[in-house]
């Protein structure tokens, strides 16, 4: 992205951003990169950024542990690698098995159901591989410690082993030696020391004549003096020979083992490429969570549309004060590209324009922003913007003059790519004349499709956005009450800069405030306490319509629970006819069950009793009861005496009798061939040809 004027990032404070990131990076690599975070014009690489910053910052917020550990810099040594004849010594070369043991376990990490969860993650490795055999290479030559293995090779196998005899030797002989002289009273209280690497008894110095050797120094006090015993000499020699031959052959063999190694030095370089791309991933989602940082949506075209979006740094200082942080909710595209924001002075229209331009910054350099997940960014090839005084005193300029030169760059080099902030856009000069200027200069970028912010105090702007195609007015809240800035912006109308109420409610002079009044042109401060009046009216209506949406939520909220009561009582109604009818089946089940096993009984009978009639009379009395018979009788003589059969079409609401027991209800629905009757509060379904419409006879006075 190309920045106007090149400061651009430290008015934006971008640079703080980065200072923030590089403060949670771990590698020289990561550190870095965040210290030079490019701001990138692409779509591509933006996705990509935003995605492996979602992707990583998913992992911290679900505690899911991801194997990126190593973070020492390795850089010298694998430039020692690609160079011949280089030696890399024991711990270089274990770090070098540790960055290699790292992209085993990311590459483990990644099997093939989190390749397809994470695929920015994935995509840092997609090019690359695991080999395994720089670890067995290094496994065949060094210990855990770093320390060349006795098994490297025969030679250092055989020298240690020589080495390991010749100081036991050297110690059975040096402990003979020192138990002599203890014994003659000449050992100092050290007794014995090595110097220049030789192992020396320590004596008395006025005894050192009396012992023969050689005398390797004495003591700061003169008091001790270190002699190597004439009988450990040779065994010396030949310990520091072989010392020697040691050190000689683990120098061959690690050149050997670094000269097989810088076969797989790009690799190597590309492994330590990952683990600071990964820790680089690793800070921005951790800025992300300090910040509340969210994915957004990216299109590849000039587009703003914020969504309760936060300052970053404005957010974390206030957190750190326990200080609310009000929220920006804009959208430039492109029917309306540039907003006019007013209102008064230290009411939130810079940090407004401030953290639209740092939040662009941020997102097309791939840093997650703390906005709703629905916001949406364009992509932007120039920033330009001019902030506060910029005198320029080299140049003899004044604050008006750089004021033009910024806004004749603005003109002569904006596009559809562009955006802009300008704050006070023509101050510093006679206000009717810059006012001018100022309409000019928007009208130009207007014709230009740059998308862009301005702040003003000036009328005319704000006239000039209410009716200028591409353009409009936006205001910063104010509470002409207490005389405090509300920080919120408002799309859509002009705002008033409260010169005169300010200055009431501070308590000027009544006479001071008419005569300053006076001076103003009548339809300037008309306009400005229409603005005024205007304003209070839309907070008091706000206020009024957020009362109304939270009596609209608990209203749903009640009719929610009636609903959940209605349909409680509903499915125990249900239940209840369910048991009713349950219970009816089973009396009936019982009832035929009774009398199939009579009537097995009667067949049997019959078969036997020679007097057939007696088994007749049996089954009539089991299939037609007389008390039955009475009964059904005298229920249709009570039904008849009550209803009359009328016939006709059945309809619901209709009172019906049944044909065959003659009991009558109220049809409650149809179904077909079959209606539903409420007979007492037992529904039950009916044929209709079992049922005849029924009236209810008046009783005659």
């Amino acid at each position: 992205m190309k920045l106007y004027p090149e400061s651009a990032f430290l008015q934006l404070e971008f640079d703080k951003v980065r200072a923030l990131l590089a403060a949670h990076c771990q590698t020289q690599h990561a550190r870095e990169k965040a210290t030079s975070l490019r701001i990138h014009t692409r779509k591509e690489f933006i996705d990509i950024e935003l995605r492996q910053s979602h992707e990583y910052l998913q992992l911290l917020q679900n505690g899911i542990y991801f194997p990126n550990d190593f973070i020492t810099n390795l850089s010298k040594e694998l430039k020692l690698l690609s160079i011949p004849g280089a030696v890399l010594n024991g711990e270089e070369v274990l770090q070098v098995r540790r960055l290699t043991e790292n992209i085993e376990k990311i590459f483990r990490w990644f099997d093939n159901e989190r390749r397809l969860a994470y695929r920015g993650l994935t995509q840092v490795i997609a090019d690359t591989y695991y080999e395994k055999a720089i670890i067995k290479m290094i496994d065949e030559v060094l210990d855990e410690d770093g320390q060349v293995k006795d098994s490297a090779s025969s030679d250092l196998k055989n020298i240690r082993l020589s080495l390991y005899r010749k100081r036991n030797e050297l110690r059975r002989v040096f402990e003979k030696i020192i138990a002599r002289l203890n014994k003659q009273g000449y050992l100092a209280e050290i007794e014995e020391s090595f110097m220049n690497s030789r192992r020396v008894v320590a004596i008395f110095a006025e005894q050192k004549r009396t012992v023969k050797g050689i005398l390797h120094g004495e003591s700061e006090s003169r008091k001790t003096a270190f002699i190597e015993p004439e009988e450990t000499i040779q065994l010396n020699n030949e310990v520091t020979e072989l010392e020697n031959d040691e050190r000689k052959e683990v120098y061959r063999i690690l050149r050997e083992l670094t000269s097989q190694l810088s076969s797989f030095a790009g690799l190597l370089g590309v492994y330590h490429t990952i683990c600071g791309e990964y820790d680089f991933m690793r800070a921005k989602a951790r800025l992300a969570v300090d910040i509340k940082g969210e994915y957004p949506v990216v299109v590849d075209k000039a587009h703003v549309q914020l969504v309760k979006a936060y300052h970053p740094l404005l957010y974390l200082y206030n957190q750190r004060s326990s200080k609310p942080t009000i929220p920006v909710d804009l959208t430039l595209d492109e029917s309306h590209r540039i907003l006019v924001i007013s209102g008064p002075n230290a009411g939130g229209k810079t940090v407004t324009l401030k953290t639209v331009g740092l939040l662009q910054m941020m997102v097309q350099s791939g840093l997650l922003v703390p906005v709703h997940a629905s916001s949406v960014f364009g992509i932007f090839k120039q920033l330009f913007i001019h902030i506060g005084d910029t005198q320029n005193l080299e140049f003899e300029l004044s604050t008006y003059s750089s004021h033009l030169i910024h806004m004749k760059y603005f003109m002569e080099n904006g596009n559809g790519k562009t955006l802009f902030f300008i704050d006070e856009l023509g101050s510093g000069s006679d206000p009717n004349l810059g006012g001018a200027f100022a309409e000019v200069i928007l009208q130009e970028l207007a014709k230009k499709h740059a998308f862009g912010i301005v702040t003003t105090h000036y009328l005319n702007l704000k006239v000039m956005a209410g009716k200028t195609a591409g353009i409009l007015n936006g205001a910063m809240a104010f509470d002409e009450k207490n005389l405090q800035p509300q920080y919120r912006l408002i799309i859509g109308k002009p705002g008033s800069s409260y010169t005169f109420s300010i200055a009431e409610r501070i308590g000027l002079d009544p006479s001071l405030i008419n005569r300053a009044r006076s001076l103003v042109d009548e339809d300037h401060f008309r306009l400005d306490k229409l603005l005024n009046r205007t304003e209070q009216d839309l907070q008091g209506i706000q206020q009024k319509e957020k009362e109304l949406q939270q009596l609209v939520r608990e209203n749903e909220r009640l009719k929610k629970e009636m609903e959940q009561v209605m349909n409680k009582e509903r499915h125990q109604q249900q239940v209840e006819i369910l048991k009713e009818q349950n219970r009816v089946s089973q009396d009936r089940i019982a009832y035929l069950k009774d009398m199939e096993r009579k009537l097995k009984q009667l067949l049997i009978e019959w078969r036997k009793e020679e007097d057939k009639n007696k088994v007749i009379k049996q089954m009539q009395a089991l299939l037609f009861r007389k008390n039955e018979e009475k009964t059904v009788s005298k229920m249709q003589k009570k039904i008849d005496s009550r209803f009359a059969e009328v016939g006709g079409d059945i309809k619901v609401g209709d009172k019906v009798k049944m044909k065959r027991n003659h009991q009558v209800g109220e049809v409650m629905e149809l179904r077909g061939k079959r209606a539903v009757v409420k007979i007492g509060l037992l529904p039950m379904q009916v044929d209709i040809a079992d049922l005849v419409v029924v009236k209810e006879k008046t009783t005659e006075s």
